[in-house]
Formats: C-alpha cells, sequence, structure tokens
C-alpha cells in the first residue's frame, strides 16, 4: 500500500510526467492501493491560499475531483497519527510531512515522495 506526498498527489492529478519513473511504476503497479491523507487536503489549500499553488479550480474541487478519479482512499488525520508525528525525529520540521511520515509508520504504508529529507527517516520506504 503507498501514500502519496501532498506534491505527488498534485502531480499525480495534473502532470503525471512529474512524477519519476520508480513512482509513476508504483502508482500503476498499485493503483487499487493508493491512499493520500487528509492533511495533504489541508496543505493543498494553504499553498494555494498563500500564492504558492496555482490549480485551475478551487483547492476544495481539486481534491475531490484527485480522489475520485485516481480512485484514492482517503486517509482522516487521527490522533494516533498527530501525537505519533511529534514522536519522530527532529529530522524534518515540516508538520505536514511528519503526520503523512507517521502515518505510513503506523500503517505500514511506503511513501511516494520526491522530498530528501523524508528520505531520511530510518525504516520508512521512499519511492522517488
Amino acid at each position: 500500500m503507498i501514500l502519496l506526498d501532498t506534491h505527488a498527489m498534485v502531480w499525480l492529478a495534473s502532470d503525471p510526467k512529474r512524477l519519476s519513473p520508480a513512482a509513476r511504476q508504483a502508482v500503476s503497479a498499485h493503483a487499487a492501493m493508493l491512499h493520500v491523507s487528509a492533511v495533504s487536503a489541508w496543505e493543498i489549500s494553504l499553498l494555494v491560499r498563500n500564492g504558492r499553488l496555482t490549480l485551475p479550480m478551487s483547492p476544495e474541487d481539486f481534491v475531490k475531483a484527485a480522489i475520485q478519479r485516481l480512485a484514492l482512499t482517503e486517509l482522516p488525520v487521527t490522533r494516533e497519527s498527530a501525537q505519533a508525528s511529534v514522536a519522530l525525529p527532529a529530522i524534518h520540521n515540516d508538520p505536514f510531512d511528519r503526520v503523512l511520515i507517521a502515518e505510513c509508520g503506523r500503517r505500514r504504508l511506503s511513501l511516494i515522495s520526491a522530498d530528501r529529507v523524508i528520505a531520511q527517516y530510518p525504516g520508512l520506504r521512499v519511492i522517488w
């Protein structure tokens, strides 16, 4: 099972060529087992609001359409994942990424991400 980092979900939904060949292969091989965290919807909305991401529609419509079109399984942000994200080693400071990392650990998911800092977490399988 695979969790998509926020940028990977955006790229998969809008421009799949931006994904690495290994990421595209993993998506193809595990299309029925792709997950996205609710924290990614939050991050996308903030990125749009702050002018760091431009989408062809509202963030709400973009995320909803991507989840439906790509048949993604949406994972809620749980208390356990939130607290586990705080207990992680201080390798990455981005709270969104820390929740994704914690979620992968709790659910034994691989993470599709181009973020090289994330890949430094021991025991985390990152596909890129």
